[in-house]
């Protein structure tokens, strides 16, 4: 079992978060976890991505080839398209669909939103809406993780433990909060890749 995963955002959207509940669920399981240097976190709003790999056998590299990534989860759409060089063939890109507009020549919208679709795997999903339905927008990346979350080697309720355990000093409703969150987000995926079939 391996699992290559690209974490791409901007600073403040929560990849750490993503990747700690990720990395939780791996050293629980006792599987073999690297993740790289996440690069652009001193500057909030600055670019944000990590390489973080998964395998019940040792690991020499915490950096993924290019074409060789199982999964790329981004919490914005632009950057989600940077990576995309690195997406293996048989690779799924799950990312939200709302842009942080943090430089002033940001493209347009509708050609982000475009490219995104035409990939062979993709999932583009408006994590704030879903959120704010069942939470509140700070759990949006959370929300991201629970769409990827099946695409991922662990069960459901081993990312609840991990939201219990990582949110837990900040009081049950947060906890509450996330899961219902990755549930919205679980139930988003599930829906569309339904729909595709």
């Amino acid at each position: 079992m391996k699992r290559d995963i690209i974490l791409a955002g901007v600073g403040g959207q929560g990849i750490l978060t993503i990747a700690t509940i990720i990395g939780f669920a791996a050293v629980e399981r006792g599987l073999h976890l690297k993740q790289s240097e996440v690069h652009g976190m001193s500057q909030r709003g600055g670019d944000v991505q990590s390489h973080l790999r998964i395998s019940d056998r040792e690991i020499h590299s915490d950096l993924i080839p290019e074409g060789r990534a199982d999964l790329i989860i981004s919490i914005e759409p632009m950057e989600a398209l940077r990576y995309t060089s690195f997406l293996s063939p048989e690779g799924w890109l799950i990312t939200n669909r709302k842009p942080f507009v943090n430089i002033p020549d940001y493209p347009d919208f509708e050609e982000v939103w475009t490219k995104i679709e035409k990939l062979p795997r993709s999932i583009l999903i408006d994590g704030e809406k879903l959120a704010r339905e069942v939470a509140t927008t700070r759990s949006m990346n959370i929300v991201i993780l629970g769409a990827s979350s099946s695409f991922l080697p662990f069960e459901l309720s081993e990312f609840e433990h991990a939201i219990s355990t990582i949110f837990s000093r900040k009081g049950e409703t947060i906890v509450e909060q996330n899961i219902a969150a990755l549930h919205a987000g679980r139930n988003f995926a599930e829906e569309r890749n339904l729909a595709m079939s």
